[in-house]
């Protein structure tokens, strides 16, 4: 299994580029959530790796996805701009998820 990127800036794509992780660089909502979908349709991806920015653009759709699917795994990433909070993100998955 593969992953994918989806990035919101070329910095991040091409570092992962150059670690052999294949990605696309997208900049509004309707293209953040195109590319998601199609990333979701591949066979070959079993982890799906968003910025933050790439995942505001479309978080109601990653937010469907991490409910409603087990693969491929949907797991942000800090990119340059370090504005990340990943340990919010995680707890708003998990109190939808349980319900709590």
């Amino acid at each position: 299994m593969k992953m994918y990127l989806i990035s919101d800036n070329m910095d991040t794509q091409m570092g992962f580029r150059l670690a052999g992780v294949d990605g696309v660089v997208v900049h509004g909502e309707e293209e953040t959530g195109a590319a998601l979908d199609a990333a979701m349709e591949r066979d070959d991806v079993g982890i799906i790796l968003m910025t933050p920015k790439a995942i505001q653009k479309c978080e109601e759709l990653v937010r469907k996805y991490k409910l409603e699917r087990a693969t491929p795994l949907i797991i942000e990433i800090p990119d340059r701009h370090g504005n990340s909070n990943v340990t919010e993100s995680i707890s708003r998955y998990l109190k939808e998820a349980v319900g709590v």
